[in-house]
């Protein structure tokens, strides 16, 4: 069941949305309230739900500082680079010895580094939202004594945080029954759901208006970096499929690799597509709002988002992945008939084309889906987990 926010709370939102949250970093630096360290991959989808609860962590007089990979200097949110600590990890990939030892002494480097770090400036408990630059601090955690929670965003528990998940004492996971199936974990697990960072939290107040039967038809597409190129091969084909009678009526919004442009740009420029392209959109959250119909991949932050802005989608799991979690990301809203699932193997051009046909010739199909998508979504996650941290933490 959905959640709403206070109006009080939704004001103070849209504020950190438009000022950039300015005003509430500029607190951090005039206090020395109690700390709390946050862990995450160097990716938006282990990112931004990290912003969210520092965002709800600082609205209690709490401190945050994010401890990360050197990915996450180009994240331009919450978290500027005097707020950032950098610690080396490594990823590991296959079996080959030689990598795989590698990996383990770049992360043992960089727990020793977490420790140095932990110590010096004595958080009351640290954070992980998953990835491996998470072991590091959470493990560092672990030997200086400190309280350490673990959220996991996925329908199945990531590596990283599967190692993790005995040596923590909390687990939070966006969606029930993860782990109740383990005795061991099950009991220290709270649902909270996924953090939704201010701009997400903003959008969702957006209601959602579907097409009119001969009206402009709104169409986002996006994949994240390991999603763009199929979304290169299949869409345009999709579009040159449809109709012409909906060409006039489509507006298409893609993302876009730099080295797929021209060709995916040939495409609708010969069909008079009005389409907009780019490898990346900093205005994301808002799109996802403006648009009637979202093509994506199915990781959970955006599986989160589609469920907490209430947007109907059809998604396309990556394939290959060794725990299948986007497709059981996708299977979550799939359930619902908030969306449609296609895995890779059946994703191609006459597919999509017939699909977005349907949607076009139905709108009220599209915004039965929207209402079961929101249905599926909580705005209170960061809450929620807010509340688990400061239980663990003792405060």
């Amino acid at each position: 069941m959905q959640s709403r926010l206070s109006p009080r709370r939704q004001s103070g939102l849209l504020r950190f949305a438009r000022n950039d949250g300015r005003d509430i970093v500029k607190a951090i630096f005039m206090d020395k309230s109690p700390l709390i360290l946050l862990a995450a991959g160097g990716t938006g989808g282990h990112l931004f739900p990290a912003e969210a609860l520092g965002v709800e962590l600082i609205r209690r007089g709490f401190r945050v500082r994010l401890v990360t990979d050197e990915r996450a200097l180009r994240y331009s949110g919450l978290f500027t680079k005097d707020m950032i600590d950098v610690v080396s990890s490594e990823t590991a990939r296959g079996r080959n010895p030689l990598q795989l030892a590698y990996a383990g002494l770049t992360l043992a480097a960089g727990t020793l580094s977490a420790y140095s770090l932990i110590k010096r400036l004595k958080p009351v408990a640290v954070v992980g939202f998953g990835g491996y630059p998470t072991l590091p601090p959470l493990v560092a955690a672990k030997f200086a004594g400190v309280p350490g929670i673990i959220h996991d965003a996925n329908a199945v528990l990531g590596r990283a945080n599967r190692f993790l998940s005995s040596r923590v004492r909390a687990i939070a996971t966006s969606l029930p029954g993860v782990l109740d199936r383990d005795p061991a974990l099950s009991g220290k697990t709270t649902t909270v759901g996924t953090p939704m960072r201010p701009a997400i939290l903003a959008a969702a107040g957006v209601q959602y208006a579907a097409p009119e039967v001969n009206g402009p038809l709104r169409l986002l597409v996006v994949g994240g970096s390991q999603g763009a190129r199929i979304m290169a091969d299949i869409v345009p084909g999709a579009i040159e499929r449809l109709e012409p009678a909906l060409w006039s009526r489509l507006i298409l919004t893609q993302q876009v690799r730099d080295e797929d442009m021209a060709r995916v740009r040939a495409v609708y420029d010969r069909l008079k597509i009005n389409a907009e392209l780019a490898p990346f959109f900093t205005d994301l959250p808002a799109r996802l709002a403006s648009n009637h119909l979202v093509v994506s991949r199915s990781g959970a932050g955006t599986v989160a988002e589609l469920a907490a802005i209430g947007r109907p989608s059809i998604l396309v799991p990556l394939p290959g992945a060794i725990d299948q979690d986007q497709f059981a990301n996708a299977g979550v809203l799939a359930k619902v008939d908030g969306a449609i699932r296609i895995p890779q193997t059946e994703f191609s051009s006459d597919r999509l084309a017939a699909e977005i046909s349907a949607f076009a010739a139905e709108p009220a199909r599209l915004a039965a889906m929207s209402e079961a998508a929101r249905g599926a979504g909580r705005l209170d996650a960061a809450e929620r987990l807010a509340d688990l941290v400061a239980k663990v933490a003792g405060i």
